[in-house]
Order: C-alpha cells, then sequence, then structure tokens
C-alpha cells in the first residue's frame, strides 16, 4: 500500500476518497485550487440575504448506501434529518391538486397496488408498463425504451428521474435512469426515504471530513492549483503547482478528483464528457409557515421541489438550461409565484437569492455517458475520481462517493 496519497481536490470526491485512505491508516493530502472545499456540495455566507445557504440543495436517499457510510463514518449523521417512511407530497399547480406519493417502509413496491398511496390518476399497470426501463438494452435515449407520457411518469418517474439525471428523462441515457430505478424505486421506501441536511451541506457533509482528517493523519493545502503532471515512463512522479512542484515518491499515489475539464487540461489526451446541464436554485429569507412539509414536488410550475428550512424557503430547478437567459428579477417572481400558491406566503418578495450553476453536472445523455473514463489510468500510481468517471450512476452525492472510495481501492491495492 502507498505511504501517502495526494489528493488532487477538495470536492466531495476527494473527501471520500481522503477519507476512505485515513480510515486504513494511509496518510493524505488534498490539494484544492479554490479557498474552500466541498465543490458543488457546500454552504456559504450570503451577503444578500444574511443567510448561510447551500450552493444547491442536494438530498439523500436511503438507497444511497455509499453516501450515508460515508457521512456515517465522519462522525455527521446526526446533522441529516431522519426519515421514517418514504413520502413525498406533491403539489399538481395546473390540476390544483395536492397528494402524497407514499412509497412505505418495505422493501416491496407494493404501493403501486393502493391507490391511497400512489398518485391520483394511475393505475398499477401504468406503473408495470414503465418498469421497461428495467429490461438491459443497450445504452439509448430513454424516450425509445418506454413511453415517456401518461400519468405515472409525468406524476411519480420524471419528476424523480429528471432530479436525479439533471435532464429531461426521455434524452437521458437509459442505462442511467435504469440504474437510478434499481437502487431506489425498485427497492420500495426502504430505499427511497428522503434525508435533508437542515443545517447545511458544509454542516453535513464538509466540515466534519475535514475535521476527521485532521484527526486521521490528513491534511488540506488551499489555494494551491495543479497546473500538469510530472511523468516519468508509467510513473507519476511530480506535481507542478502554482506554489511549486511537490515530488511523488515511488512508493506513492496520486488520486486526481476535480471537474472534467480541469482533468483534460491536466490530461489532455484524456476523454472525459464535455457536454453539462444548469441546475437553478433559489432561496428566500422567510421562515416557512407552521405545517409546511420539509420537502414538496411541484408539478407544472417552474419550481420543481420546494424545501422549507428553519430560516429560508428554498427552490430547486433541475436541466434549467431554457432558463438560463431569463433575467434573475422576472425570474425570482416567476418561482415565488409558484411559492404563493402553495406554501401561503405574503405576496412582497422576501430578501433573496438565485444560485445559477450553468455546468452543474455532466449531460446524462447515451453520447455522453459513453466518454466517461474509469477510475484507472495509464499510470500506475494515478487514479480518477469525481461524479463524472464511470460509476454507473449520474452526477449526484452517491456517484461521487462512490468514485472517491473506488479511486481509494485501486491506489492501495496498486
Amino acid at each position: 500500500m502507498p505511504q501517502s496519497v495526494h489528493i488532487i481536490g477538495a470536492g466531495l470526491a476527494g473527501l471520500a476518497a481522503a477519507v476512505t485512505l485515513a480510515a486504513r491508516g494511509i496518510a493524505t493530502v488534498i490539494h484544492e485550487a479554490t479557498d474552500q472545499a466541498g465543490g458543488r456540495c457546500r454552504s456559504y455566507d450570503d451577503a444578500v440575504t444574511g443567510l448561510r445557504i447551500d450552493n444547491g440543495t442536494h438530498i439523500l436517499l436511503s438507497g444511497n448506501t455509499a453516501a450515508l457510510d460515508f457521512v456515517t463514518r465522519i462522525g455527521a449523521i446526526s446533522l441529516l434529518t431522519d426519515p421514517q417512511r418514504a413520502r413525498f407530497p406533491f403539489v399538481d399547480l395546473a390540476a390544483k391538486q395536492r397528494w402524497t406519493l407514499d412509497l412505505g417502509a418495505g422493501r416491496l413496491p407494493v404501493w403501486v397496488f393502493d391507490r391511497d398511496r400512489r398518485a391520483p390518476g394511475t393505475r398499477p399497470r401504468d406503473y408495470v408498463a414503465l418498469a421497461r426501463m428495467m429490461w438491459p438494452t443497450p445504452d439509448q435515449p430513454l424516450g425509445r425504451i418506454v413511453s415517456c407520457s401518461g400519468p405515472a411518469y409525468e406524476k411519480v418517474m420524471r419528476p424523480f428521474l429528471l432530479a436525479a439525471l439533471n435532464i429531461d428523462p426521455k434524452e437521458s441515457s437509459s442505462a442511467l435512469a435504469r440504474a437510478v430505478v434499481r437502487e431506489t424505486i425498485a427497492r420500495g421506501g426502504s430505499a427511497c426515504r428522503p434525508y435533508l441536511a437542515p443545517r447545511g451541506l458544509s454542516a453535513a457533509f464538509v466540515e466534519p471530513a475535514i475535521a476527521y482528517l485532521n484527526r486521521h493523519a490528513g491534511a488540506v493545502r488551499f489555494g494551491n492549483q495543479l497546473r500538469r503532471l510530472i511523468v516519468v515512463a508509467d510513473t507519476v512522479t511530480g506535481l507542478d503547482f502554482n506554489s511549486g512542484v511537490t515530488a511523488v515518491a515511488p512508493e506513492d499515489a496520486v488520486v486526481l478528483a476535480v471537474p472534467p475539464s480541469a482533468a483534460r487540461s491536466i490530461i489532455p489526451q484524456l476523454q472525459a464528457p464535455d457536454e453539462f446541464r444548469a441546475i437553478i436554485n433559489a432561496h428566500f429569507r422567510i421562515a416557512p409557515p407552521p405545517g409546511l412539509e420539509p420537502m414538496i414536488g411541484v408539478l407544472n410550475g417552474t419550481a420543481e421541489w420546494i424545501f422549507a428550512f428553519e430560516d429560508r424557503i428554498s427552490v430547486t430547478i433541475s436541466g434549467a438550461d431554457r432558463l438560463l437567459q431569463q433575467g434573475r428579477d422576472e425570474l425570482v417572481k416567476m418561482i415565488w409565484h409558484d411559492v404563493r400558491r402553495i406554501a401561503n406566503v405574503p405576496a412582497e418578495l422576501p430578501p433573496w437569492q438565485i444560485v445559477r450553476e450553468r455546468r452543474a453536472t455532466f449531460a446524462a445523455t447515451p453520447s455522453q455517458n459513453a466518454k466517461r473514463p474509469g477510475v484507472r489510468t495509464v499510470w500506475r500510481n494515478l487514479a480518477l475520481a469525481g461524479d463524472w468517471t464511470d460509476t454507473g450512476l449520474p452526477g449526484t452525492i452517491e456517484s461521487a462517493v462512490r468514485s472517491g472510495a473506488r479511486a481509494a481501492d485501486l491506489v492501495m491495492q496498486s
């Protein structure tokens, strides 16, 4: 096993790799180009709202075992909500209809046979027809595998797949959609309980991870940007940072856990996804009204998911490229209009912030999925990590954590 490992990037993939290695007694150094850790999974102090808000609102499902194991290992599981059942309230703004999708707590998807637990206007056979997406086929757009229409698709499958894939599901990779369904909805409510981080993503994922590393011979160096790898034959022997060159000993290893564009600038011959999709998040400084559910799905509105926290209401819109050219003032009014109709809040806009992530995830299409590299590289002591690598899942927290753990396993073996 390596004596120590240099990890490039302090996003969730890099942190997961470092924590996995530290748990096995291997010293790590994380080199982060910016002045903060977490990547897309982080919180920051917003001067406009006066709140500490998340870059984007993320959730975990109970089927995301790698991510939940990571949070447990760093001692932060108590900072996530602890849902007992997989319940998802929905509001259809066009139909003026509210209901709760109740997937229960068991391992079998028996909810499809209970009209009080499934979406209104749907029948069991509607869900059975969608099960065709589980058939093994060559990767192709999901719309060629199943009919992306009908009440069961529009009210259940589309909202969940859009949130997970960050792309219109009918255009998405059928292999990635299949993986999402296989690990969550197909396993019943036991794999779909939603976990939120009410105190923020940094408090639940980032700060405890860094504290864990500090206790286990780990270090994080901020403002240390990697410019190139120094390579001799099949081995990385040095790291050329903006601060100078760091030697990599023969018994050491390197994990490159940066976004795909940065990875390609360091390894020009690397094949990696080069198309991306946006996510838009809105945050409003307002105390949610009593009784508002912590998480609400929205159909036929601008907003897609509304989250109620103690000091704010947050909104997430996935696959949001269509809204990137919308003016901020007009966009926030559209979102607040949906929130008002659902949450019964005042018409006057509270202090707000819009966060647009133009390159939030790689585009989860078949062609882009085919460009995802594996963890192994041509250099014996260099591994790749990131939710854009070939984890079999779309660009999610679970994918990032799995990639970091796999990179750690590889460098230990090599």
